[in-house]
């Protein structure tokens, strides 16, 4: 039984957060979430190769936060800020008219970031390199990054053989079910002249340290015992 659960849905509720965050009324709701949709299109189709990760969308009465995660903070910017403000313009008109607010982050390590790791392969794939190379070249660059484990699938008709297979390579640990482990987990498709190639990959991160509040302080030794009378 092959059941797979999203590894960033599973842990929505502990470690993870939402990447659209606002509230709607049932009225209002389908117009949201397909301005939602729109938005994320058309912010990944502007910035193909500015190494988008994740675009979250936060929403207050009449304005729209948009954030990017993204490795190459420059292209997104553009020169003189031309491209945030060609953008924000255009965002504008896909939510109606609201006031729209774009933030950039940078990704400090894209090599530790899932979904960068795997639009890298697809992109080496499209590029006509061999998919096991690729893959192979990804798992060592992220375990060099001191990463604990990856795991990188590729599913398609692979090297353009006539029959659709799925094949992959993982390295170190990458445990799914432990809820506290921060399990990060991109997918991205390869356009090939044979058809597409899905890539998944799944990249456990170091398990980060408790704050000090939060660790369990050992109990206090009990009191010696009074002697009986």
């Amino acid at each position: 039984m092959g059941q797979k659960v999203n590894p960033i849905g599973f842990r929505l509720a502990l470690s993870r957060d939402w990447r659209s965050r606002w509230f709607a009324s049932a009225k209002e709701l389908p117009e949201f979430l397909h301005a939602d949709l729109k938005i994320r299109r058309y912010v990944k189709k502007k910035l193909q190769l500015a190494a988008v990760s994740k675009i979250v969308i936060e929403r207050a009465w009449n304005s729209i936060r948009v954030t990017i995660f993204t490795a190459r903070p420059g292209i997104v910017i553009g020169r003189k800020g031309a491209e945030i403000e060609k953008m924000t313009e255009e965002i504008g008109k896909m939510s109606s008219g609201k006031q729209v607010k774009i933030d950039i982050q940078e990704i400090k390590t894209p090599e530790l970031d899932a979904q960068l790791v795997a639009e890298n392969v697809s992109l080496q794939i499209e590029r006509r390199i061999s998919f096991r190379r690729a893959m192979k070249k990804a798992i060592q660059t992220t375990m060099d990054f001191g990463a604990q484990g990856i795991k990188i699938r590729c599913a398609g008709r692979l090297g353009g053989a006539e029959i659709s297979r799925a094949e992959g390579y993982r390295e170190g640990k990458v445990p799914l079910h432990t809820l506290r482990i921060p399990i990060d987990y991109g997918f991205a498709e390869a356009n090939t002249v044979y058809g597409k190639i899905g890539v998944k990959c799944w990249v456990c991160k170091p398990e980060e340290a408790l704050p000090e509040e939060k660790r369990e302080k050992p109990a206090p030794p009990a009191p010696p015992a009074e002697a009986a009378a």
